[in-house]
């Protein structure tokens, strides 16, 4: 399996909404031990051993609009199909803290997965959604400028759980598959 944490490269995205995917895939390289990644495939990557068994972990830094290109790319490398793929997202239609496991669908406006949908020729690929919210009465804005903001202090003080519980649905799908993670995972 292949988990793929979608964000931005360079300090000024780095603790941003966008960067959610990244955090999760940080985690979990964490669990493993803190492995050291490598440039490959237009981003980041690491072979790990977590608890559920191995995992390939990615992260594109080819910026959100270009992520495709470096899914598809390890993807081809490894032989394996986008159902071997898990894409941890962050999600305004969720609330903060709301997490979703996903079998494939649209995008709702996501350039990552437009442009991993795009290069993949299909939509059917297993995700993570993990909400960050609207963006709140009063914000001067679009969507984007809200994604690409940092988290206000009360999502801060709830932003470790929050990774760290993504990390467990990551995990729950490498040992269980991604039917049953569902049922842990998505209940409220």
């Amino acid at each position: 399996m292949i988990v793929v944490g979608l964000g931005n490269p360079g300090p000024q995205y780095a603790a941003t909404r966008h960067n959610l995917g990244f955090m999760v895939v940080d985690a979990l390289g964490a669990r493993a031990g803190g492995v050291q990644f490598r440039s490959k495939f237009h981003g980041d990557l690491a072979e790990v051993r977590l608890a559920s068994g191995p995992a390939t972990l990615l992260k594109p830094l080819t910026y959100m609009n270009g992520s495709g290109r470096s899914v598809q790319a390890a993807l081809a490398f490894f032989k394996l199909p986008p159902s071997e793929l898990l894409v941890v997202h962050d999600e305004l239609d969720l609330s903060f803290g709301d997490l979703r496991l996903k079998a494939g669908g649209g995008d709702a406006g996501h350039n990552g997965l437009k442009s991993i949908t795009q290069q993949l020729g299909t939509s059917e690929y297993p995700r993570l959604r993990v909400g960050i919210g609207k963006p709140p009465p009063g914000f001067r804005g679009s969507g984007a400028d809200f994604v690409l903001e940092g988290f206000r202090p009360a999502e801060k003080a709830e932003l470790d759980p929050l990774v760290e519980r993504a990390a467990d649905a990551v995990e729950l799908v490498a040992k269980h598959g991604l039917a049953a993670a569902m049922n842990t995972t998505n209940r409220r």
